[in-house]
């Protein structure tokens, strides 16, 4: 199952269609979906959350906790629209592209890849962008 509040003034569009592609990347990486919670929050409280759980004073677009279970996914996902409507900007790409990137970050994550590393890190961008292929929507 999958939800997805807001607290900030967003609202996702197609929320099953999203759901549904979420669904299909997480089984093409042999996982199964457990229960992921996607919160839309703006900069000021992704970084309380932050400062308070991992210890970081600067922003990000993105804060994932894990709570998957072997091959079964869960966990919490915060995103700042803020950072990703700034990063849209900053990688001319489409607010959209940017957001449904995002998304799929933390989903990955939870499927065991890494972006610590240069290698990880481009790992991570190939995984990514096979999985906006997989989009049947824009």
């Amino acid at each position: 199952m999958i939800e997805f509040y807001s607290e900030t003034d967003f609202s996702l569009p197609n929320e099953e269609v999203i759901s549904q592609w979420i669904e299909s990347v997480i089984k093409s990486e042999n996982c199964e979906l457990g229960e992921i919670t996607y919160v839309f929050c703006d900069d000021e409280y992704l970084h309380k959350l932050n400062v308070q759980f991992l210890n970081h004073d600067t922003l990000t677009d993105i804060i994932s906790f894990d709570n998957s279970l072997g091959k079964q996914i869960h966990g919490e996902i915060y995103i700042s629209i803020e950072r990703v409507r700034e990063n849209a900007t900053e990688f001319n790409v489409s607010f959209v592209d940017e957001l449904h990137r995002v998304i799929i970050h933390g989903v990955l994550h939870y499927c065991g890849y890494k972006d610590k590393t240069i290698d990880q890190e481009a790992l991570m961008r190939t995984k990514e962008n096979i999985a906006l292929t997989m989009r049947s929507f824009s």
